[in-house]
């Protein structure tokens, strides 16, 4: 059985502190992704698709508690944006401060889920290929 210590261990800590970093819970997967790769460099493909994976999956979670809320018409600027702009907004969605709040706006104006998890998925990859390459 590997331990946390161990790549595989540590792929799980990738994927674990991803997901839990696209919540309102303030953690930095970027730090926790390139203390990573400074240990396990080899490892680099994989662990930048498992901070994706968790990121994503974590933007989609959120997107989703949005979408359970009950629907009006949007009456702030931001939201008519959003609603104006769709899913690819979200690709933003990695942003600090903001990025939840696109998530859960996005799931509440029932933007198309797969185009919006496309464009989440495709702003945190380019995100975690820069903490990659500066690793």
């Amino acid at each position: 059985m590997e331990t946390l210590l161990s790549p595989e261990g540590g792929l799980v800590g990738v994927l674990l502190a991803s997901f839990v970093a696209a919540t309102l819970v303030p953690l930095s997967s970027e730090a926790v992704l390139f203390g990573y790769l400074k240990l396990h460099p080899e490892q680099a493909a994989l662990a930048v698709a498992l901070a994706t994976l968790g990121n994503t999956a974590g933007g989609m979670t959120t997107y989703l508690i949005g979408r359970l809320v009950p629907q009006r018409k949007p009456d702030t600027k931001a939201l008519a944006r959003l609603h104006r702009y769709g899913a690819p907004v979200t690709f933003f969605a990695w942003l600090p401060v903001v990025g939840d709040a696109l998530c859960a706006a996005a799931g509440w104006l029932r933007v198309n889920w797969l185009a919006a998890l496309a464009f989440m998925a495709a702003g945190r990859l380019a995100r975690y290929l820069l903490i990659a390459y500066a690793a």
